[in-house]
């Protein structure tokens, strides 16, 4: 291989791996503001979980729209897979192991967990889920 196209691969491969880096800043800054604001809802607060983040994903809840009972109605089971929504749009896979540049964004993020938490649990979503939900993202 000639200089020149070494220092081009070289170049794609850092920005490559620089992309999911960039990418996690902004989530561990959300990560880190719904953790003071949980604290501050409840001074027992002691971290996020994936684990309540995967139930509160695959929870059927009563109090939202009808045809989006679960996250899994538009999201699958399948994180690392796409979905769709009701009206047949075509949903990108959630997960930060396939999707890196997921949840960079903090007004976006913010966005889709109002709009989706009120049509699925019928209300907003806690700090606390928020957090659990987007530790179960980031796990996958």
């Amino acid at each position: 291989m000639q200089p020149t196209a070494l220092r081009r691969l070289a170049a794609g491969i850092a920005l490559g791996l620089a992309l999911p880096l960039a990418a996690a800043a902004p989530r561990d800054d959300l990560l880190a503001a719904y953790a003071a604001a949980a604290k501050a809802a409840n001074p027992a607060f002691a971290g996020f979980s994936a684990e309540r983040g995967q139930t509160l994903h695959t929870r059927q809840f009563a109090g939202g729209k009808p045809d989006t009972p679960a996250c899994t109605s538009c999201h699958g089971p399948d994180v690392r897979g796409p979905g769709r929504t009701p009206a047949g749009k075509a949903v990108e896979a959630m997960a930060v192991s396939v999707n890196p540049s997921r949840y960079a964004d903090p007004a976006k993020v913010e966005k889709w967990f109002k709009r989706n938490c009120n049509e699925v649990l019928g209300r907003e979503c806690t700090p606390q889920e928020k957090g659990d939900w987007l530790s179960f993202m980031s796990a996958r």
